[in-house]
């Protein structure tokens, strides 16, 4: 059996100060979705042309993140409705270090993400002082419109390559919670890549090479979607089947497959010894 820390171990470490030279505010998301099966196969091949995030020892890192919607949800609405031009608001935990950021993520119409964020002391139920005056700069919405909508946690693995062109981020463990409802996705990897400007990408090549094809798909949305079966998602159904029969797919054969290791969860991610 092999922990997610074995799989990463062999990498190359790069520090917080050396990724920051690479954190890509201004920038195009590729995303991949796929099963907990295929991360060390697809690991082990970005070993030589990457290095990986480590703070403080710490290479798995654990997140927290809580979304902000208006009480009927137009900002997922939407993202479901295909307008470009859109918003994502969000107060971000780092569970490992204690850092909290507030962060406002923009998709604009020629496909690319601008993110501005700003350092606030602890966890947050209520938009006011600095992330406030950020977000009615940036949105034009007043705190009051927007509520929390949605709690995440998951573990992330981070990665540059050498040349410090793009950053590769790796998230397991999804759990998504909000009131009483929970949903967890423990079979499923979601990977993105980040780069200035489209390019060709190593990380990019390795996963279609193991047939792991692009998947346009929010996390945030997933989420909703996921745990609220009364709002609308007729565009995100045949995806939401997808996602969760590869889930379920993962999680029968659990000899096989990731076993979550996210806050909320005990114990830590596994994989069987390839024969």
């Amino acid at each position: 059996m092999f922990t997610i820390d074995a799989l990463i171990a062999p990498f190359e470490a790069i520090s917080l100060r050396k990724l920051e030279e690479v954190k890509l505010l201004n920038r195009t998301d590729t995303k991949f979705v796929f099963g907990a099966e295929k991360l060390p196969i697809v690991l082990a091949q970005l070993c030589s042309s990457h290095h990986i995030l480590d703070v403080n020892g710490v290479r798995l890192q654990h997140y927290e993140t809580l979304y902000f919607d208006t009480p009927d949800h137009q900002l997922y609405l939407q993202h479901h409705n295909r307008r470009l031009n859109r918003f994502k608001v969000r107060s971000r935990k780092y569970l490992d270090s204690g850092l909290c950021y507030f962060e406002i993520k923009f998709k604009n119409n020629k496909g690319r993400t601008v993110k501005q964020r700003i350092n606030h002391p602890g966890p947050m139920e209520a938009i006011d002082g600095q992330q406030e005056e950020l977000l009615t700069s940036l949105t034009g919405l007043a705190p009051g419109m927007l509520l929390p909508s949605l709690r995440v946690y998951f573990s992330r693995i981070t990665l540059a390559d050498h040349n410090l062109t793009e950053r590769v981020t790796i998230d397991t463990g999804l759990i998504y919670r909000f009131g009483t409802a929970e949903k967890s996705y423990p079979g499923l990897v979601i990977a993105e890549v980040k780069q200035e400007r489209s390019a060709s990408s190593a990380v990019a090549h390795i996963l279609h090479k193991v047939h792991i094809p692009r998947t346009r798909i929010s996390k945030y949305c997933l989420g909703i979607a996921s745990l609220n079966c009364k709002i609308k998602q007729n565009n995100f159904k045949h995806k939401l089947y997808i996602i969760n029969k590869l889930n379920h797919d993962i999680c029968e054969k659990p000899d096989d497959a990731l076993l979550a290791d996210a806050p909320g969860h005990a114990g830590q991610g596994v994989f069987a010894a390839a024969n």
